[in-house]
C-alpha cells in the first residue's frame, strides 16, 4: 500500500477536530441565552404609572367643569353663564395622588390640594378671586370624573359676582387688526354674571350651630363657605385618625387643640378660612410623615 502524505494526514486530523467542537458547542447551548434578562427588560419597557390619571391637564378640566355645574344648580342661575366663566378659570392640583384602585370596576380614587382662579372681573361675594381646597375625586371608567368632599369650593362659587366693567377695545382697534386678549373675553364674560346673595348653599358645620358659643364658631355657621371648610376639615381629620399610628393619632390630636386655639384668635372670616387651608395641609403632612 501506498504510504499516506504527513501533510494530507494532519489537514484531515484538524478538519475533524473541528468538526467535533462545533458539535460539542451545538448541543450544550442554552435555549434561554438569547432571551432578554429582567433588567434589561426593565430598561426596554417603561415601567407603567398606576394613577397618573389622577394628575393629568384632561381631569383637570372636568374637576373644573363639574365644579361650576355644581355651583350653578345650587344658584338656580343661569348655567351657560357659570360655563364661560369656567372656560376662562384656571385650575391647579399640588400633590394630585391616587388613594385606592378598585380593579372589579376600574374606578380610581385620588384625592389633591386644589386651588382655582377666577377670571378677570368675577369675584366672590367676600371679594376673594381665589379658592384653595383639599378635595377627593373619582375617575370613572368612561372618563367621568365625580367629585367628593368638594363643599368647600362650590358653597364659594355660588356667590360669584361681577365685580369690573368689561373694558372696551381702542376706538379703530379692528381696524388696525389688533385681536382681543384673554383678559378682555374674559372680562366681557362677566358682564354677563349678575350679582348674587350672600350664598344660597346651607351652611352646616361638622359641630351642632345651635350650641355654639364662641365667636369663631358664630362666624363659621352664618357663613356657607367657611362651614364647607369646616366640613372638609373635619372628614379629612376623622379619615387621617382612622388610618393613624399611635404617634400621628396623638399629633393629630394635640395640633387639633393648637389650630382651634388659633381660630378662636381671628378676627376676621378670612383669617378662619387660612387657618382652616392650613390646617388641612398640616393633617396631611403628619399622615405623610413630613411633620
Amino acid at each position: 500500500m501506498r504510504k499516506l502524505n504527513p501533510t494530507l494526514i494532519a489537514l484531515i486530523g484538524g478538519i475533524v477536530i473541528v468538526l467535533l467542537l462545533v458539535a460539542y458547542f451545538a448541543t450544550n447551548r442554552n435555549a434561554d441565552q438569547d432571551k432578554l434578562t429582567g433588567n434589561e427588560l426593565g430598561q426596554t419597557i417603561a415601567p407603567a404609572q398606576p394613577g397618573r390619571e389622577c394628575a393629568s391637564s384632561a381631569t383637570y378640566n372636568l374637576i373644573k367643569k363639574e365644579l361650576f355645574l355644581s355651583a350653578a344648580q345650587h344658584r338656580g342661575s343661569d348655567q351657560a353663564t357659570f360655563e364661560e366663566v369656567a372656560g376662562f378659570a384656571v385650575v391647579r392640583m399640588d400633590n394630585a395622588v391616587m388613594e385606592s384602585e378598585d380593579e372589579s370596576s376600574g374606578t380610581i380614587d385620588c384625592s389633591g390640594l386644589l386651588s382655582l382662579d377666577l377670571p378677570p372681573g368675577i369675584a366672590l361675594a367676600d371679594g376673594r378671586r381665589n379658592l384653595m381646597s383639599n378635595i377627593d375625586y373619582s375617575i370613572q371608567p368612561n372618563g367621568a370624573v365625580v367629585l367628593r368632599n368638594a363643599n368647600a369650593l362650590i358653597g364659594p362659587l355660588t356667590t360669584l359676582t361681577r365685580v369690573a366693567e368689561p373694558q372696551q377695545p381702542a376706538a379703530g382697534a379692528e381696524m388696525n387688526g389688533t385681536a382681543p386678549t384673554e383678559e378682555n373675553t374674559a372680562a366681557s364674560v362677566s358682564a354677563n354674571v349678575q350679582p348674587g346673595p350672600a350664598s344660597s348653599y346651607p351652611g352646616r358645620p361638622s359641630f351642632d350651630c345651635a350650641s355654639a358659643r364662641s365667636q369663631s364658631e358664630i362666624t363659621v355657621c352664618s357663613d356657607a363657605g367657611l362651614s364647607a371648610l369646616d366640613v372638609n376639615m373635619a372628614t379629612q381629620y376623622r379619615r387621617a385618625l382612622a388610618t393613624a399610628t399611635p404617634e400621628q393619632r396623638a399629633l393629630l390630636q394635640r395640633t387639633r387643640d393648637r389650630f382651634l386655639g388659633y381660630r378662636e384668635r381671628c378676627a376676621n372670616r378670612q383669617c378662619i378660612g387660612d387657618a382652616y387651608v392650613g390646617r388641612m395641609r398640616e393633617i396631611r403632612d403628619i399622615m405623610a410623615g413630613r411633620l
